[in-house]
């Protein structure tokens, strides 16, 4: 049986502050959502690693929200927020607990939930995190694409030499930012999009069409 994360009042806490929080993190893409059996945590994950936990005690009723952050980040969180603590049952160095009753305001605790998003992201090799994403390094959702499987194995597959670039050539859009620069993608560059991504259009699109695609795709990496 598969346990829902309740986060609002529970006998020994009171009123919980976050009841956002299921719906939030599920809308990060690819992250899945499990339980830990033993330990009674709804876990959240990205690729086979947990970001997030829903500590609960065996009413069901949350305890800790558990999240990582960066070692002096964390550190200063907790000297400022006594309802941030170290990691329960983690790593002190890397993992918080906050209680879910307490103080933090939502706001910081959507930025700390982003971060350890994309810190457990950040430890995948740069091309495994675009497998994970199911994204290309422009953001393109290679498996929604008329092309794909007959025309094209993907961005990924093909190490950016798709259907569209020069015969033999990656992509110029992978070749800047996966051989040049060697970033995972696009996202963090402050650029984007830039004159190579208006450069490099897929033929098949009007211009109209390939104003409309650009803004998707930037709107995917920046949710990352």
């Amino acid at each position: 049986m598969f346990l829902v994360v309740s986060l609002g009042k529970t006998k020994e806490d009171g009123d919980m502050k976050y009841p956002w929080i299921d719906g939030y993190l599920l809308r990060k893409r690819s992250v899945t959502k499990d339980v830990q059996t033993d330990w009674n945590w709804v876990r959240y994950r990205i690729g086979d690693k947990m970001f997030a936990a829903v500590c609960q005690n065996w009413d069901d009723q949350p305890y800790y929200i558990t999240l990582k952050l960066e070692s002096m980040e964390g550190e200063v969180l907790r000297k400022q927020y006594p309802d941030i603590v170290p990691g329960y049952y983690m790593n002190k160095e890397w993992w918080n607990s906050v209680k879910p009753d307490g103080d933090v305001p939502d706001d910081l605790l959507k930025d700390m939930l982003d971060k350890s998003y994309r810190l457990v992201l950040e430890s995948f090799s740069k091309k495994r995190q675009r497998e994970i994403l199911g994204l290309s390094c422009c953001g393109t959702e290679c498996e929604t694409c008329g092309c794909y499987g007959s025309l094209c194995k993907g961005c990924n597959a093909s190490a950016g030499k798709v259907f569209h670039a020069p015969a033999g050539k990656a992509c110029p859009i992978y070749g800047c930012s996966v051989q040049k620069h060697k970033l995972a993608n696009c996202r963090g560059c402050d650029l984007l999009p830039c004159t190579v991504w208006k450069q490099t259009k897929d033929p098949a699109l009007s211009e109209e069409e390939f104003e409309a695609n650009v803004l998707e795709r930037v709107q995917r990496l920046k949710q990352i």
